[in-house]
């Protein structure tokens, strides 16, 4: 049984933890008693007359308005209510699990002033695989993720619905079905539980998992294409490559100095090829796959600490028996790791488009136009290519910096928020659009290795070669293409290619 020990949380586990339906996700023992302690600074505080931000005050620009002791626990229950206005189509179950168990991790360091039990009530959801209905939109990224948080939260105290074996129930029902009590808010508990990035940190992860597999993808594409082009491998001789001193670059080379190790046609035409020097989308493979692996590393790097952090507010020290209100919630750190992790997706996309544009035009492939034995009576890939355009189209336009952006809210209290919400989100789409955009490559690639047969490719080319034969038969005729791209993006989001 997995074992939940906050500050030590790895991303690769976070992402296959959150893909297990009925997780049951143990916490550290040595953290009870750090909770505990922290909730009984937060008890004093609510019954003391000294106001304590979110204890026993209200909140934003009510935060001057005093609130008894008698009133403590429905201040926390109304505040999650009155903050539950998300927005739009449901987070996907795997984002929901990985929230869960992120905002579990930060109420489990000990600083934000819960019971134990409420901790235990976010890992018994996961347990049971019953997954509160999150709305994806309606967060600006701070105060934390509070609308979506508020809806999570709304569903451990029976509000809201809760998607349980795959029905969509009210959360009351569902808690009752899996024999569990809606939780009674305590004193900060429905603040601890709104305030924080879990959300936009859940969303940027799952962005950045999948980004990892397909800048792989792209690796084994490119491969394949410089094959089918009888494009050079000395672009990837590492010589090159240390004297530019880019960790991101030289691991490209190597990876794709690898995928062609032992190919015949690159052996056809290692002499009497007069060409010098092939075109950059095929040469500068390293540099731009590069750059966007070493942009993935850096917002691997931020995705990791933020999950490992506690960003509630305000935040209790049990050592000093202090309540300390600051501005941990804010996601701009979460926006700018979204905003890099887009950038890295764009410029994957740009240069696979750019492939896939050279496979179809002869002039530069040496393979018959648009990739079809009989040029004129079939269109071949040429429209294929047209639908990469448009995708990488649409991705340049999402990978405008979102984490600048900022709009005021609550009344000007919240006067600069990270955007981080959507930042993270649309990466989502861009994932999707790139995936189908690869997916076009693979399959002009593996058209053009057609044409040099009987010659074959690397041993692993050649396998991932197979991979999309199984989804897409070779191309002699004129078909319907637009399955066959869509059946292999969800091969390509599997990781299926990324093996190679």
């Amino acid at each position: 049984m997995p074992e939940l020990v906050p500050g030590r949380l790895v991303l690769s586990e976070l992402m296959a933890w959150a893909g297990t339906p009925g997780l049951e996700l143990v916490l550290d023992e040595s953290f009870r008693p750090k909770i505990a302690a922290a909730e009984q600074v937060v008890a004093r505080a609510a019954a003391a007359d000294t106001p304590t931000y979110g204890v026993n005050t209200g909140f934003g620009r009510l935060a001057h308005t005093r609130i008894s002791p008698a009133e403590v626990e429905e201040l926390q229950k109304r505040l999650v209510l009155s903050h539950m206005c998300g927005v739009g189509q449901p987070l996907d179950d795997v984002v929901v699990r990985l929230v869960l168990i992120l905002k579990a991790a930060s109420l489990a360091h000990g600083h934000s002033g819960v019971r134990p039990g409420t901790v235990h009530a976010l890992l018994n959801l996961l347990r049971h695989d019953a997954l509160p209905v999150v709305p994806a939109k309606g967060s600006v990224g701070a105060s934390g993720d509070l609308a979506p948080l508020a809806h999570l939260s709304g569903a451990l105290i029976g509000e809201g619905e809760i998607r349980l074996a795959g029905e969509r129930l009210p959360a009351r029902l569902a808690l009752e079905r899996i024999g569990m009590a809606p939780l009674v808010l305590g004193p900060k508990e429905g603040l601890a539980l709104l305030n924080g990035t879990q959300v936009s940190t859940a969303l940027a992860i799952h962005g950045w998992w999948q980004a990892q597999l397909l800048l792989d993808t792209a690796l084994v594409a490119g491969a394949l294409t410089v094959d089918a082009a009888k494009g050079s491998d000395t672009p990837f001789d590492p010589r090159i490559h240390r004297l530019r001193n880019q960790t991101g670059q030289g691991i490209m080379a190597a990876k794709l100095a690898k995928l062609l190790q032992g190919s015949e046609i690159r052996e056809s035409h290692r002499f009497g090829d007069d060409r010098v020097q092939d075109p950059y989308c095929l040469r500068c493979q390293p540099q731009v796959m590069g750059a966007c692996w070493d942009l993935l590393s850096d917002a691997a790097g931020i995705l990791e600490r933020e999950a490992n952090g506690v960003s509630d507010n305000p935040l209790v020290f049990p050592e000093d028996g202090e309540i300390l209100s600051g501005g941990n919630f804010h996601a701009e750190p979460v926006a700018l790791a979204a905003d890099r992790i887009a950038l890295a997706l764009a410029e994957i996309g740009a240069i696979a488009e750019r492939r896939i544009a050279l496979l179809i035009d002869p002039g530069f492939s040496l393979l018959p136009a648009f990739l079809t034995p009989a040029p004129g009576l079939n269109s071949g890939f040429m429209i294929a290519q047209v639908t990469a355009a448009a995708l990488q189209m649409e991705n340049k336009h999402l990978a405008s910096p979102v984490g600048v952006e900022s709009l005021p809210t609550s009344a000007n209290q919240e006067d600069h928020v990270s955007m981080a919400t959507y930042a993270a989100r649309r990466l989502m789409e861009m994932n999707e659009n790139l995936a189908h955009l690869l997916a076009v490559e693979l399959m002009a690639a593996c058209q053009g290795i057609e044409f040099r047969r009987p010659l074959r490719s690397s041993p692993p080319l050649e396998a991932a070669m197979g991979i999309v034969r199984d989804i897409s038969p070779k191309l002699e005729d004129d078909r319907m293409l637009g399955p066959e791209i869509a059946a292999l993006a969800d091969a390509v989001l599997a990781g299926r290619l990324a093996g190679a």
